[in-house]
C-alpha cells in the first residue's frame, strides 16, 4: 500500500484501471494533455531501472558521427548508380538506416503531409473518437499504444493508421478528410521512392534488380502519421520506447522538432532532422531475409515539450499470409554464411510482434535457428 503525506493510506495502484480507464477515453495521449495535466500519469513513466541504466549522451560526445544521406540525384550521372548503391550498401550493413535527399517528392507535399497529420490530431477529439479502433483488420484507425496491455509503460504517442495497400489498394474515401487530399497525393510520391529503392536495396544485396519486389516485399503499404504531444515531464517517458521495424524498410518523413533516437555501437545517437530529407530504414524482415547483411537497427523516440510529428510508411508483404514462406535468401548462404533464421510466414512474424508488443528484445531473437 502507498501512503500520503498524511500518513493514511491510498488505494493501492492499479495499473489495469488506469490503462482502461484511458483506453475507453478514447481520447488518446493528446486527450491526456488537453485536460491540463501538469504532471504525467503513472502510465507513462518508465520504469526506474531503466532510467537509471538509460545512457544519454550530449551532442558534443556524439557529434563525431555522422549519418549517412545519400543524394538520389546520383542515379541520373554518369556511373552515379553505382556509387549509390555502395552508398546504400554501406550503410545498410552498419548503421541499418540513411537519408535521402533529392529524392523527387516535391517539398511542397512533404511539407503538406506534415500539417495533414497536425490536421487530424489537433482536430476535436469526438471527431477522431469515431475512427478509435483496435482492430487491426480495419484499413484506417485512430489509436493510441497498440501494445497498451502488455507494454511495461505506455509511449506518449497517438496515431492514424492507414493501410494503403493491403494488398488492395484503399478506397480514399476511407481516409479522415482533414488529411485525405495529401495522403492521396504522398501516396502517388512513395510508391514511385518505394520501386527505385526495392531496386536499388535488392542491387546492394548482390541480386537481381527486380528479386525484393518479386518476392513480394513491397506488395503492402502501411502509412502512419504520428503525433507526440507536448510533454510537462519530456525525461520520465519516451514517445516511442526501442523497437525494430516490422517491416522489409520503412520511409519515414519528420518535422523538424528532432528526437529520434538510434542505437549504434552501443550509443543512443540523436538524428538531427535534414531539411527535405526523408530517412530510410531496413526492416527486421529485411535483416532475415538478407541473413543480417543488412541490419535492422533498434531506434527510439524522445519525447519533448514541444508537438512533434512524424509520417511512417512501412513496406511489408501480407500479415494474414499464412503460405508464402520467407527465410535467408539462397544465393546469399554458403559454407561459411550458413543460415542464421528459420523459414517463417509474414502471419508467423506479425503474431509474434503483436503479441510482444514494444518490450525492447528484438524481435528478430525468436526466429533464430
Amino acid at each position: 500500500m502507498e501512503m500520503n503525506g498524511a500518513g493514511g493510506e491510498q488505494a493501492a495502484y492499479n495499473r489495469l484501471t488506469e490503462l482502461k480507464a484511458f483506453d475507453e477515453s478514447r481520447a488518446g495521449v493528446k486527450g491526456t494533455v488537453d485536460a491540463g495535466i501538469e504532471k504525467i500519469p503513472r502510465m507513462f513513466i518508465r520504469p526506474e531501472d531503466e532510467l537509471t541504466q538509460d545512457c544519454v549522451y550530449t551532442e558534443h560526445e556524439t557529434s563525431q558521427l555522422q549519418t549517412p544521406v545519400i543524394d538520389l540525384k546520383g542515379l541520373d550521372q554518369n556511373d552515379g548508380r553505382e556509387q549509390v548503391i555502395e552508398e546504400i550498401r554501406l550503410a545498410s550493413g552498419t548503421w541499418g538506416f540513411f537519408q535521402l535527399v533529392n529524392h523527387g517528392i516535391p517539398v511542397t507535399v512533404t511539407n503538406e503531409m506534415i500539417e495533414g497529420v497536425r490536421r487530424f490530431h489537433e482536430q476535436d477529439v469526438e471527431i477522431k473518437k469515431a475512427l478509435h479502433s483496435r482492430d487491426r483488420s480495419n484499413r484506417v484507425l485512430f489509436d493510441t499504444n497498440f501494445d497498451l496491455y502488455v507494454s511495461k509503460y505506455a509511449n506518449w504517442r497517438d496515431s492514424i493508421r492507414c493501410n494503403l495497400l493491403s494488398p488492395d489498394p484503399l478506397n480514399p474515401q476511407e481516409l479522415p478528410d482533414t488529411c485525405r487530399d495529401v495522403i492521396v497525393e504522398y501516396w502517388e510520391h512513395i510508391m514511385k521512392l518505394v520501386d527505385t529503392l526495392s531496386e536499388l536495396l535488392s542491387e546492394a544485396l548482390g541480386l537481381k534488380q527486380d528479386q525484393l519486389k518479386n518476392m513480394n516485399c513491397t506488395e503492402c503499404l502501411a502509412l502512419t502519421g504520428h503525433y507526440y504531444p507536448a510533454c510537462p515531464e519530456p525525461e520520465l517517458t519516451l514517445g516511442a520506447s526501442k523497437h525494430s521495424d516490422p517491416c522489409f524498410f520503412t520511409v519515414l518523413l519528420q518535422d523538424h522538432i528532432g528526437g529520434l533516437q538510434f542505437l549504434h555501437q552501443n550509443r543512443w545517437f540523436t538524428v538531427k532532422p535534414v531539411s527535405g530529407a526523408v530517412m530510410v530504414n531496413i526492416g527486421d524482415l529485411l535483416q532475415l531475409i538478407s541473413n543480417d547483411k543488412f541490419k535492422s537497427p533498434e531506434h527510439r523516440v524522445l519525447a519533448n515539450r514541444k508537438p512533434r510529428i512524424s509520417v511512417a510508411c512501412f513496406l511489408r508483404g501480407n500479415f494474414n499470409d499464412n503460405k508464402r514462406v520467407y527465410g535467408p535468401i539462397k544465393e546469399m548462404l554458403s559454407e561459411d554464411n550458413p543460415p542464421i533464421y528459420r523459414e517463417i510466414t509474414m502471419k508467423d512474424f506479425a503474431d509474434y510482434f503483436i503479441k510482444k508488443g514494444l518490450d525492447g528484445v528484438p524481435t528478430l531473437n525468436h526466429f533464430k535457428l
